[in-house]
């Protein structure tokens, strides 16, 4: 460990640079320090934070103008401070003296790395002792050149971390990425640190310090060029142009422009003069650079330029960098806060789908018992048609086919197959007289004339003859012409039934999906469920048969809607044949009018007429009173059925047994085996769950930090 550092070990004339930039306010630089302390917790990796990176080729003069903001002078050896992110922290405050180098672990790193990049700490004295630092962190992060593995990274992702408290005069947090390389012999290792970069620039609070050299022709620079794909209005680049000394003779006004341009870049440009070689190797001062950069701005030829002052200079770069830093995160502070806490209620919900760590029996069970008590509710709600509560948005879909409102589905089904019935449950059914064909519908229903069902009943009537006497039939007559009309019901019925199951079953799988997030246990509780909805089926399938075996016993009802019906069939015969005997007596005058002369023949002629209509064949009016009879029980019948289907079936076994299928009393009856089984977790989701619950503990802590 490095001994406390010097009083001396800022190279820098505190009261020269806070006169120069104007410290910031106590309020700035808390709102600074929790910036930093809510990344130093890691939200960076799902947050973007406020942040300035100084990005630029590795030609650009990028160190340079890092000292010339941090007054920090950086190793200059060959290679050196180049293969990874460097995060510069500089905290004014009186009386202090620290410098700590810490590093920060990339987010693809594993929890092993992790916390062996986390114990990395060292404090120096000076800054002659950060060559070392960085030659030990990039043993650590195991960069190719610090270690004898084959496939080690040039580059990482991770960070070092320079915080520096002390008279800085400067409140200031700038990061530093590996310069972008041109004609590589390595197109690996330049895709890697364009990845590298990339990942800073695109974030949308980072404000880019775009460096580039004077030489170089601004429109095609790879910088600015990547800056505005980022950030295309411009509103968060910073130019920065190096080297203007080493620009070509007469070409100054081009390059002394940009200070006064405005229309490139939102924020402008600034002109640096780096320090010569000589100067670098004579430890140049920080206050001896900004005089020598003075000097050499107010010297011909660039005297001459008319340049904008306040743009010349690390010292007016400073001053403004604060300034613009101080704005955006007063800006974006309250935006980070909401995205924090929109990231923090997502985890929390994940972690609640997930459930509690499971270890012990007792543990696994309150983690089932609390998955079916949300099954449950869902369940009672779809089949209660109460669709407007908390769960409302597993219902919000209203079409029919893709729609989770149990309750509502069912009924139409119901609904459908008792239109079905009415229309095509008879086998025989009977059309107008004028359709003298038959014709057979998709359930091999026949379509048949009066005259033909008449002649169906008559072939049946005399097939079972027994003792009754003429003009009376057999009741077992009615019993065969009925169950040979409702033949149809059983397959009907049973097509019924397995439609109802089937929308059952993707409701509760449906539901099911929306409780439980792990797959392992979602397909393990899959089957569990199925089990039960197949013995619930089986169970509706049983009655349903029992239903179906009622209807092959003598017909049988004291519904008075059956007597209504023959009554009315009866009474709609006579109608008719009184109507048709008493028009054959009535005579009409020119006028239209109507009469029936009250005379002994015209009377014996109503008399004559209506006894046509008696019908003398008894077997003919047998099948007459046997198919009216049919035709009015059939109709009890079907409704009954109907009826019946929908409670005693589909009510009482399928849907009420859904609720059932996984609740908290079935779940209290599971041996631990099933538990045990069921419950099982994967190494995936025991980590997806520390990785939760690590982000949920930083989340809430970095809101604390954030509070105002």
């Amino acid at each position: 460990m490095a001994s406390a550092p010097s009083e001396e070990w800022v190279d820098l004339d505190v009261q020269t640079m806070a006169g120069q930039i104007g410290l910031s306010t106590n309020q700035t630089s808390e709102r600074l320090n929790q910036i930093d302390r809510v990344r130093a917790l890691g939200v960076a990796e799902h947050i973007d934070l406020p942040q300035l990176v100084v990005c630029g080729d590795q030609s650009a003069g990028k160190s340079s103008v890092l000292e010339g903001i941090t007054g920090i002078p950086f190793p200059r050896q060959e290679g050196i401070c180049t293969k990874f992110a460097t995060e510069i922290i500089l905290r004014h405050q009186l009386g202090m003296n620290s410098m700590t180098a810490t590093i920060f672990p990339s987010a693809n790193r594993t929890q092993q790395e992790k916390g062996s990049l986390k114990q990395f700490r060292r404090a120096l004295s000076c800054f002659d002792e950060l060559p070392q630092i960085i030659e030990e962190a990039s043993d650590l992060m195991g960069i190719r050149g610090h270690t004898t593995a084959a496939d080690a990274p040039t580059f990482t992702a991770d960070v070092l971390r320079l915080e520096i408290v002390g008279n800085t005069g400067l409140h200031l947090t700038v990061v530093d990425v590996p310069g972008l390389i041109s004609g590589a012999d390595d197109e690996s290792d330049s895709a890697l640190v364009e990845e590298l970069v990339t990942s800073y620039m695109k974030k949308s609070r980072t404000i880019i310090l775009a460096v580039i050299q004077a030489n170089n022709d601004i429109e095609t620079e790879t910088i600015i060029r990547r800056a505005k794909k980022f950030d295309r209005s411009g509103d968060r680049t910073v130019g920065i142009v190096t080297k203007p000394d080493l620009i070509n003779e007469h070409t100054e006004a081009r390059v002394a422009a940009l200070s006064r341009d405005r229309n490139k870049l939102k924020l402008g440009f600034f002109l640096l003069k780096n320090p010569t070689p000589s100067q670098l190797r004579e430890n140049i001062t920080w206050q001896k650079r900004i005089e020598a950069e003075r000097l050499f701005f107010d010297s011909s030829p660039w005297k001459e330029q008319v340049l904008d002052k306040s743009r010349i200079g690390a010292g007016n770069l400073r001053i403004f960098l604060q300034e613009l830093l101080d704005r955006h995160i007063e800006l974006e502070l309250p935006k980070v806060r909401g995205d924090i806490q929109e990231l923090l209620t997502t985890a929390v919900a994940e972690l609640k789908q997930l459930g509690i760590e499971r270890t012990s029996i007792g543990q696994k069970r309150m983690f089932l018992t609390g998955l079916s008590m949300e099954f449950y509710s869902i369940s009672k709600a779809a089949l209660d048609g109460n669709y407007y509560g908390r769960e409302s948005p597993f219902f919000e879909a209203l079409d029919m086919k893709d729609s989770n409102r149990l309750r509502a589905i069912v009924h139409m089904e119901n609904m459908s197959f008792a239109d079905y019935m009415q229309d095509h449950s008879e086998k025989r059914k009977a059309k107008k007289q004028d359709d003298r064909q038959k014709k057979k519908q998709d359930n091999e229903q026949l379509c048949l004339t009066p005259k033909q069902m008449r002649q169906w009943v008559k072939t049946v009537y005399h097939a079972t003859r027994g003792r009754e006497l003429p003009g009376n039939y057999n009741h077992v007559l009615l019993s065969e012409l009925y169950h040979e009309q409702s033949s149809h019901w059983g397959d009907i019925g049973r097509n019924h039934l397995r439609a109802v199951t089937t929308l059952v079953s993707r409701f509760a799988h449906s539901a099911l999906h929306r409780v439980v997030t792990d797959v392992d246990v979602r397909r393990s509780l899959q089957v569990v469920i199925d089990e039960k909805l197949q013995q619930n089926y089986d169970a509706a399938e049983a009655e349903f048969e029992r239903l179906l075996g009622d209807e092959q016993f003598h017909p049988i009802t004291y519904n008075h809607y059956f007597t209504d019906n023959i009554q009315k069939s009866r009474q709609d015969k006579m109608k008719k044949q009184i109507t048709s005997s008493i028009s054959r007596v009535i005579t009409s005058d020119f006028n239209g009018h109507f009469h029936v002369k009250n005379s002994p023949d015209e009377i014996n002629r109503l008399v004559v007429n209506l006894q046509k209509g008696i019908v003398v064949d008894m077997d003919e009016q047998a099948c007459t009173e046997a198919l009216d009879g049919l035709r009015s029980y059939y109709k009890v019948a079907r409704k009954t059925f109907v009826d019946n289907m929908c409670r005693q079936v589909i009510e009482r076994h399928v849907l009420d047994g859904l609720a059932g299928a996984f609740d908290p009393v079935s779940v209290s009856e599971y041996e631990e085996v099933e538990v045990e089984r069921i419950t099982a977790e994967t190494p995936e989701l025991q980590r997806r769950r520390k990785e939760l619950a690590d982000l949920k503990q930083t989340l809430e802590c970095s809101l604390r930090e954030l509070r105002e």
